[in-house]
């Protein structure tokens, strides 16, 4: 079986994995980082995002073995050594940006990648079309849609700290 050396969440790992295990099914089941989801296994939802050396990447398209050598970040990874968490987690919290929670890792991970590709800022219609790779079934978006707004100046150092959610 072949070997894939990674870093995941800053931590060095070798495991052995058969030629055809996807990434996210080397993350839940064998380093036990189930943040990561499987929703369709189609590619479609994207609850199963993480960030391979910094871009945003639908972990069940991706064999374990194309990540040999990759840095790779996911939901467990995004808030800080004390527990604050990452601004876009924050913003979801403060904003109320999620139900049942499980498209929210993936959603989270895509809205940090979205932003940081977006120093300028986006528009909410822009935020909308940014997000056409994720699904959610219990929101209707409008609170996500509202989370990333303002995650996204705190991101670009535009705030400093995030404004209380509107009730």
């Amino acid at each position: 079986m072949p070997s894939v050396s990674l870093t995941v969440n800053g931590q060095r790992h070798s495991v052995e994995v058969e030629g055809r295990t996807l990434l996210v099914e080397l993350l839940r089941e064998q380093l036990r980082l189930t943040g990561t989801h499987v929703g369709c296994d189609t590619s479609q939802c994207g609850a199963c995002v993480v960030h391979v050396d910094g871009e945003s990447v639908k972990s069940c398209t991706m064999l374990a073995v194309q990540a040999d050598g990759s840095s790779v970040t996911t939901i467990e990874g995004l808030a800080a050594a004390d527990g604050t968490l990452h601004p876009m987690q924050e913003a979801f919290r403060e904003y109320h940006a999620l139900q049942c929670g499980f498209c929210t890792p993936g959603m989270v991970m895509s809205a940090i990648d979205l932003v940081q590709k977006h120093p300028q800022g986006m528009t909410e219609h822009e935020i909308r079309e940014g997000l056409e790779g994720n699904l959610c079934r219990c929101t209707g978006y409008h609170n996500i849609v509202k989370a990333i707004a303002a995650a996204q100046e705190v991101m670009h150092g535009r705030r400093e700290a995030l404004a209380p959610a509107e009730a």
